[in-house]
C-alpha cells in the first residue's frame, strides 16, 4: 500500500478470554460479542487509529481446544486478506497462544507484514481488564511499524512469537521470552528494537499447509517408568520433543538409553529441549547429555518446547527426509533458535 493510503488492520477473533461473557458455568465464548464490544470503545474510533475490519469466527473457541484445523483456518484467512491490509491482529486465548504464534511463524513463508497475537487475562467487559490496552496497542503497532514477523503483544511488551512461553496465569504479565530479548516496549512512546527484527524476505506470501503429524512431548523426571517410555515411543509416533534437565541431560541408565536409541533407529525424530526456561541444550557438556547425543537425539538448542513442536509439525509437513528434518531442526528458520555458543 502507498504511504498516502489510510492504514488498515485485519482483526481476526478466534475466541479466548478477551471476548468471553459470564455464565453460570463461568466465562464462556460468545459469538458476536467481541465485535460489538470493540465498536463501543472510543479509543478505536479515534481518527489517529487505523481503520480496522473485524472477522469473528462463527464458533469462537477456548484456546485449550485449538487444533491443526484452527491453525489452517487462521493461515488461510491471513493469506486471503494479505494484500488488502497493512497488518494483522489475532485475538486468541492465552493458554495455547505460544503454540499458535510459533506454528504460524513457520507456516507464513515470506511474511513481510506484522501478524500480532494478543488476548487478555480478563474479558474486555470487566472493569479492570487488561484487554483494552492489549487490543489498542496491538492494532496500533500492526498498522504503524514494518515488522515482518509473527509476534505476541502482551502487557506493554512485543515478543517474537516463537520465543514465547506462558508462565503466569494470574498476573497481566502472562508471557516471557526467556532466551531472546523483547522486540519492543510500550510506554509513553512505542520503542521497537529494529536491530532485532528479521530481515524482510523476498517473494510472495506462501502458506505451508500443516498435515496431521504424530508429534509428542514428554517431560523427563526422576523415576520415569521405562515401560511407559517404551509404550510412548511406539508407532504411530513420528517425532518427540524430549524435555530434559538443565543443559540437556537425562538418566544414564543403559535400559533408558537403549529404548531411546531403538526409537531413533526406527525413524522417530527426538529433539532435546530443556525443562529450564532459560537454557540452551549443550549435550556435549555432560556425560548424561553425550549419551543422548550418541543415541541419536537432536539438540533443540534454546528453542522453547512450544516452538520445537511447531517446527516438527512444519518440517514433516514439507515432506522432507528424516535426515533432512534432523539437520533442519538445528537451523534457524524464523528466529526461533540462537546459533553458535
Amino acid at each position: 500500500m502507498s504511504a498516502s493510503h489510510p492504514k488498515s488492520v485485519y482483526v481476526l477473533c478466534t475466541g479466548g478470554t478477551i471476548g468471553m461473557q459470564r455464565s453460570d458455568r463461568g466465562y464462556v465464548p460468545m459469538p458476536g460479542h467481541l465485535a460489538k464490544s470493540m465498536a463501543k470503545l472510543p479509543e478505536l474510533q479515534n481518527p489517529d487509529m487505523p481503520r480496522y475490519t473485524v472477522h469473528e469466527y462463527e464458533k469462537p473457541i477456548d484456546s485449550a481446544n485449538m487444533t491443526i484445523d484452527n491453525w489452517m483456518q487462521i493461515g488461510k484467512d491471513i493469506l486471503k486478506n494479505y494484500a488488502h491490509y497493512d497488518g494483522f491482529v489475532i485475538l486468541h486465548g492465552t493458554d495455547t497462544m505460544a503454540y499458535s504464534a510459533s506454528i504460524l511463524s513457520f507456516m507464513l513463508e515470506n511474511l513481510q507484514k506484522p501478524v500480532i497475537f494478543t488476548g487478555s487475562q480478563l474479558p474486555l467487559f470487566e472493569t479492570r481488564s487488561d484487554a483494552r490496552e492489549n487490543l489498542i496497542n496491538a492494532i496500533w503497532i500492526a498498522s504503524h511499524y514494518h515488522i515482518p514477523e509473527v509476534c505476541i503483544y502482551f502487557n506493554n511488551k512485543l515478543f517474537r512469537g516463537n520465543r514465547c512461553k506462558k508462565v503466569d496465569a494470574n498476573s497481566f504479565s502472562a508471557f516471557v521470552s526467556p532466551n531472546f530479548p523483547t522486540l519492543g516496549k510500550v510506554g509513553t512512546d512505542v520503542l521497537i528494537r529494529h536491530s532485532l527484527l528479521r530481515p524482510v524476505p523476498k517473494g510472495e506470501l506462501h502458506l505451508q499447509l500443516i498435515h496431521s503429524v504424530a508429534v509428542g512431548a514428554l517431560r523427563i523426571f526422576p523415576g520415569i517408568s521405562l515401560d511407559m517410555l517404551k509404550h510412548f515411543l511406539r508407532p504411530p509416533l513420528q517425532a518427540l520433543v524430549l524435555e530434559t534437565y538443565g543443559l540437556g541431560t537425562a538418566p544414564e541408565d543403559p535400559d533408558f538409553l537403549d529404548i531411546i536409541h531403538r526409537a531413533t533407529d526406527s525413524g522417530i525424530v527426538i529433539v532435546n529441549c530443556s525443562q529450564c526456561p532459560v537454557a540452551k541444550v549443550r549435550m556435549s557438556h555432560y556425560a548424561a547429555g553425550t549419551t543422548l547425543m550418541n543415541a541419536g537425539v537432536v539438540s533443540g538448542g534454546d528453542m522453547t518446547a512450544e516452538s520445537a513442536l511447531a517446527k516438527l509439525f512444519y518440517l514433516f509437513s514439507k515432506e522432507l527426509s528424516l535426515s533432512h528434518i534432523k539437520s533442519e531442526m538445528m537451523v534457524d528458520w524464523r528466529g526461533e533458535l540462537t546459533l553458535g555458543k
